[in-house]
C-alpha cells in the first residue's frame, strides 16, 4: 500500500517536470516510442526512490534519473540503431504568420537544427540540451551528468562547435 502523502508530495514536485523529461529522454533516444519507455521506467524510478529525494530541485533530481534510466536502457538495447532520424512531426516549427515561404524557411532551418543535434555524440548532446533547451545552470548539469563542472563547460563548448560546423558545411553545399 503507498502512502497518500507521499503519492500527493511525489505529484505536485515530480509530475510538473514530465516535459522536462520527455524532452531529454526524446532527444537522447531520438524517438517517441523509446522516449516514452524512458520516462516511464524513469517515472517508476522516481517514485520507488522518492523517499531519498532530500528537497531542492526536483527537475533537476528527475533529470538525473532520467539520464541513468537512458543509459541503463541504452545498455539493454546495444544492437538498436540510435542514429535513426527525429520522427515526430510535433516538433517542426510553427509559424504564426500565414506566409508559406517564411514557413518554408523556418521549417527547413529547424530541421538543419535537428539533424545537427542528432549528429552530436550523447555525451555533447545531452550538456546541449540541458543547458539550451531545458535551461539548466552548468552546475545542475554537473550534478545529473555526474561530470565535474570543467567537463560540462567543456562539452558544451565542443558541442557548440560542432554545431556550428555542422550547420556552416550544411549552409556551404547549399550556396554552391
Amino acid at each position: 500500500m503507498h502512502d497518500p502523502k507521499k503519492l500527493h508530495s511525489f505529484e505536485a514536485l515530480v509530475l510538473p517536470q514530465l516535459g522536462a523529461a520527455y524532452n531529454l529522454a526524446r532527444w537522447l533516444t531520438r524517438n517517441d516510442h523509446d522516449a516514452e519507455d524512458v520516462v516511464q521506467e524513469a517515472y517508476l524510478r522516481a517514485f520507488r526512490f522518492f523517499d531519498g529525494f532530500r528537497g531542492g530541485d526536483a527537475r533537476a533530481w528527475l533529470l538525473t534519473i532520467v539520464r541513468n534510466t537512458f543509459y541503463s536502457w541504452l545498455s539493454n538495447n546495444r544492437l538498436r540503431d540510435l542514429s535513426s532520424p527525429l520522427e515526430d512531426k510535433e516538433w517542426e516549427l510553427e509559424s504564426v504568420t500565414p506566409d508559406p515561404e517564411l514557413n518554408a524557411i523556418q521549417n527547413s532551418e529547424r530541421h538543419r537544427l535537428e539533424q545537427a543535434i542528432e549528429e552530436l555524440p550523447t555525451e555533447f548532446r545531452e550538456v546541449l540540451i540541458l543547458r539550451e533547451l531545458e535551461g539548466m545552470s552548468y552546475k545542475e548539469i554537473s550534478d545529473i551528468a555526474e561530470i565535474p563542472l570543467g567537463t560540462v563547460m567543456s562539452r558544451l563548448a565542443r558541442a557548440r562547435k560542432r554545431l556550428q560546423q555542422s550547420l556552416a558545411n550544411v549552409l556551404g553545399r547549399g550556396l554552391r
